[in-house]
């Protein structure tokens, strides 16, 4: 057999594995190899390093991406903790302007309690829409059941004009922020008199 043919014969043989999906045997590859001028292999190890080289590129960028995408997500992060509260805060801002005016009028001697009374309602009413618009809800519960999840109990009362576990007065208001309690409301809860049978028990 000619060494052309042997060429022909081994690469057929390569050809063949490879589309079998089989791994190609070392002694076939050397004969091929064997078979390609040094030009060949040269330009075959340029193209393999342009080739490595241009994923080398590619994982280098992508890295970068990535460093950076972390960096600007930590900066976001850290923005959004540190300047979280910065809206609710403009809101308050008009509730203390509102205060500071209110005790400069106080110290007018033309004040009058009439004109306190109206700027303090005022900067009540100011204060709760801002509170009203970011969520915090109040707690008023008097007349209403003990909810032991929104409300604690200061003490009790003996009553015989509201059922038991009522709660008749309340001594500082609840509050919840989006549906979840901040301040329980500190309340008085009625109990049955002496005597009385506790028609709930």
């Amino acid at each position: 057999m000619s060494k052309d043919q042997e060429q022909v014969s081994d690469q057929a043989v390569i050809d063949e594995t490879a589309e079998n999906g089989a791994e190609v045997d070392s002694a076939q590859v050397q004969s091929t190899a064997d078979a390609q001028t040094p030009e060949e292999l040269t330009l075959l190890l340029e193209d393999a390093r342009a080739k490595a080289d241009e994923h080398w590129d590619q994982l280098v960028r992508t890295q970068a991406q990535m460093d950076n995408l972390r960096k600007r997500q930590e900066r976001e992060l850290e923005n959004a903790h540190k300047y979280a509260l910065e809206r609710f805060v403009n809101e308050l801002l008009p509730v203390r302007d509102s205060m500071e005016m209110g005790l400069a009028a106080a110290n007018d001697e033309n004040a009058t309690i009439d004109h306190l009374r109206e700027g303090t309602a005022l900067t009540l009413k100011l204060f709760s829409d801002v509170m009203e618009k970011f969520n915090v809800v109040q707690i008023n519960p008097e007349g209403q059941p003990f909810d032991p999840e929104l409300h604690q109990a200061m003490s009790m009362q003996p009553r015989s004009d509201v059922p038991p576990n009522t709660v008749v007065i309340v001594v500082q208001k609840g509050y919840t922020l989006n549906g979840r309690l901040v301040r329980p409301a500190m309340v008085m809860v009625s109990q049955a008199e002496p005597g009385q049978v506790d028609e709930q028990a």
